[in-house]
């Protein structure tokens, strides 16, 4: 299997059986209308880009995913977080918020699942904003589903805030900053 990264573009035809086993994710690619949020809005209004995985040899979409910038702001963080996250920045360049790249969507189809390819996407996305980003930009952050925690912590994510009750998300962050240790 030899896998291609390219941005998904407003449009296209896109593969109508694409399951990652979540609704809201299977809708945000295949979706087209104006009704709900989705690939080809967001695509549009310059809101985020979304790339798709694709194995080459089949052209089947394997995954995909969006990102947004984003900052990480101090009055939404706990400010035990927020004191560990900000001890790393030396002090003439501490701030009230620091910039950030938000993985918006990050979806695996079901025959994918298992095979590594979530923990490749994630370290292609480190790479390109550690190595190549046109952009100071510090961290990554996601909106990780509650069953998904455990893969981003795995990944080296951490919680920036503890999620409420009732909450299907948690808000966690990656200090690409990090990567210079590896």
């Amino acid at each position: 299997m030899q896998l291609l990264i390219r941005k998904f573009l407003p449009g296209e035809p896109l593969p109508p059986l694409f399951d990652c086993g979540k609704t809201d994710l299977n809708e945000f690619l295949l979706e087209t209308g104006t009704a709900t949020p989705n690939a080809t809005l967001y695509e549009k209004e310059h809101l985020s880009r979304t790339y798709l995985v694709e194995d080459s040899d089949t052209d089947q979409v394997l995954g995909y995913f969006s990102l947004a910038c984003d900052k990480i702001e101090r009055t939404v963080s706990d400010p035990k977080i927020w004191n560990r996250l900000s001890r790393k920045v030396p002090n003439a360049k501490r701030r009230s918020s620091y910039p950030a790249i938000k993985i918006g969507r990050l979806a695996i189809s079901r025959q994918a699942q298992n095979l590594g390819l979530g923990y490749s996407i994630l370290n292609f996305i480190k790479g390109v904003f550690f190595n190549e980003s046109r952009a100071g930009c510090r961290f990554l952050t996601v909106d990780a589903y509650l069953d998904a925690e455990d893969f981003y912590t795995k990944c080296n994510f951490a919680r920036l805030i503890a999620p409420e009750p009732g909450d299907e998300t948690v808000l966690m962050y990656f200090d690409l900053k990090s990567i210079e240790r590896i």
